[in-house]
């Protein structure tokens, strides 16, 4: 068909020509590359999802264990707070003892000043594990708090009305069956504690009991010296 157009337009057909078949060529291309984009965007999204998930992962791993090494620091802390609660009250049951009454006054004086030497640096060991509690829970501390401190309140005037009440709510604290009546109410309240504080109060009435007992041996020994004590009975 070409062979008759003159040169120019023989050129510019064949230019149109030219251009004309490669059209279906380029659309079947690009189509041909839309499908394939296509097909590689949900693997490239895939891909990405992974990444983001194993970097998730790591992450919450490493919280997990710093989670770990957190509750173990809280734990190594109260067992240092009480040890620290041990040794204070280890110290004042030996400057109580009947051991220390018996030494001569000039030992007795020195012992106690290394005694109240010890103490004091003891007491320079300041260690605080804080307890998150709820509203309920900040409640029901203020309440168990003050049920104690009004039996300590009367506990000079009466130790022995005051120990069978301190045993009762101790009882509220125990797991095991106590060998003597349970204070039910104080037991509702306790439970409503956090359970950092339940263990708290437990240490506490126990060091109260065991304060009492220790007054009342050295009551006794103190009673029982007199007895013996021939210028106490008024003997020559």
């Amino acid at each position: 068909m070409l062979g008759n157009v003159p040169g120019a337009q023989r050129h510019f057909a064949e230019q149109l020509t030219a251009l004309d078949e490669p059209a279906d060529t380029l659309s079947i291309m690009a189509q041909a590359k839309i499908h394939a984009k296509m097909n590689e965007a949900p693997c490239g999204k895939f891909s990405r999802t992974l990444s983001m998930a194993d970097r998730s992962g790591r992450l919450l791993e490493s919280l997990d264990q710093l989670e770990i090494r957190v509750e173990a620091l809280r734990e190594a802390a109260s067992a240092m707070e009480q040890e620290r609660e041990c040794i204070l009250e280890m110290i004042q049951s030996i400057q109580n003892s009947q051991e220390m009454r018996n030494i001569c006054a000039g030992e007795r004086e020195e012992l106690n000043l290394t005694a109240n030497r010890l103490m004091g640096r003891a007491l320079t060991v300041e260690i605080s594990v804080g307890t998150i509690r709820n509203c309920q829970q900040e409640e029901a501390l203020r309440k168990a708090t003050s049920i104690i401190d009004e039996i300590v309140k009367k506990l000079l005037d009466d130790m022995e009305a005051s120990r069978n009440q301190l045993k009762a709510l101790h009882a509220a604290c125990v797991t095991e069956a106590p060998p003597v009546p349970i204070d039910q109410k104080f037991q509702a309240i306790v439970i409503s504690c956090a359970l950092e504080d339940q263990k708290k109060i437990k240490q506490r009435l126990e060091t109260l009991l065991r304060n009492i007992e220790n007054s009342e041996k050295n009551i006794k020994i103190m009673d029982h010296q007199k007895l013996e004590d021939p210028k106490a009975n008024g003997t020559q």
